[in-house]
């Protein structure tokens, strides 16, 4: 498991069949409701860059492993209270002030990735599918549709509370893409390109934000 330390080739996508490979030193975030194939984006972006990955679904294992608890154990804690959203989300902007500061190539992906890395992101992206295509992904982890948007809804409804921030405005990322409408390759090509193309000299719309305070 990638620890919140990661570096290139931590979790470098290894196996996943990728061929693609591109020289870049971006920033990139990916974030995405669950469902939205973020995870296998992700790794064939890290794989194809050469660089590591670390997402909060990992820091949310590694906060429960220190703690000593079961994903179930900590899953049940983190309801409780705020602290634990707010421990996740204090390490995942630690990474980003360390990578955004490297000038080496690293993906970073959270539901607030973007936002936490602030300036730093070089490209923020945004994955969706349509909901039910995001409910029969996310079949086999034991989520039903109705729990799924309840906790999508009381999600958004925390991150606005915690933060000020509304995830669901997707106006403030770089780009958007449907993963339903193609295949993991092919939707990893489409931002390998977007990434390998990035002229920051020619870049006229980048969307600045203050940093969040976690």
């Amino acid at each position: 498991m990638p620890s919140s330390d990661a570096s290139p080739g931590d979790r470098d996508g290894s196996g996943d069949g990728s061929a693609r490979h591109v020289e870049s030193n971006l920033f990139v975030t990916v974030s995405g409701l669950p469902g939205c194939g973020a995870t296998t984006v992700c790794e064939r972006l890290a794989a194809a860059l050469d660089c590591g990955y670390v997402s909060g679904g990992d820091i949310f294992r590694e906060l429960a492993a220190e703690r000593d608890m079961s994903l179930t154990q900590f899953g049940a804690k983190a309801q409780e209270s705020e602290a634990i959203d707010r421990a996740i989300d204090r390490r995942l902007q630690t990474i980003a002030e360390r990578w955004g500061a490297a000038n080496k190539a690293f993906v970073l992906e959270s539901r607030l990735a973007g936002w936490l890395a602030g300036n730093r992101a070089d490209v923020r992206i945004w994955l969706s599918a349509p909901e039910e295509v995001r409910v029969a992904r996310t079949a086999d982890r034991d989520e039903m549709e109705a729990e799924m948007r309840v906790r999508e809804v009381a999600e958004a409804g925390r991150y606005e509370s915690y933060y000020g921030v509304d995830v669901t405005d997707q106006s403030f990322y770089d780009l958007s893409v449907n993963t339903a409408r193609w295949d993991p390759e092919t939707v990893t090509e489409i931002l390998l390109t977007a990434i390998e193309r990035y002229d920051p000299d020619g870049d006229e719309g980048a969307f600045l934000t203050e940093d969040v305070d976690v």
